[in-house]
């Protein structure tokens, strides 16, 4: 994927999930994660277009032994260390917000169904890609 600073992605599309994965990648990779750890997250959007493969609009992102990679499309039922279930609007809502808006911080409190061991893991990859996306989304 060519991440030219300048191109942008409409969100939910399959481009600007690449896109969201590739950086979340790129960030747990520079984050010189140890090999045992390991982390599973899941955002879908609860009124997401049905993909192939009985799948819908999201992103499985996991780290398995400090290595990161990320599935485009979840299965409606599909689960994870960090769970997240969120409406396209929502996630538009959120994806034009700063991480420093106060509103988001507000806002992101609601999107999340997990939070546990696994979600103050991976504060910190979602906090240093956030930003990132919001520059690249349209």
């Amino acid at each position: 994927m060519n991440m030219d600073a300048q191109a942008k992605f409409r969100q939910g599309t399959a481009g600007w999930f690449e896109m969201m994965g590739t950086l979340m990648c790129e960030a747990a990779l520079h984050a010189g994660l140890t090999l045992d750890f390991n982390l599973t997250l899941v955002e879908r959007y609860t009124d997401g277009v049905e993909l192939a493969g009985g799948h819908v609009q999201g992103i499985r992102f996991d780290i398995i032994n400090g290595q990161p990679s990320f599935r485009i499309g979840v299965r409606r039922d599909e689960r994870g260390d960090v769970t997240i279930e969120i409406t396209a609007r929502a996630a538009r809502a959120l994806n034009v917000l700063r991480s420093c808006d106060p509103d988001y911080q507000t806002a992101s409190r609601f999107s999340e169904v997990g939070r546990d061991e696994g979600w103050r893991r991976s504060v910190a990859v979602g906090e240093m890609v956030h930003d990132l996306i919001v520059e690249r989304t349209i």
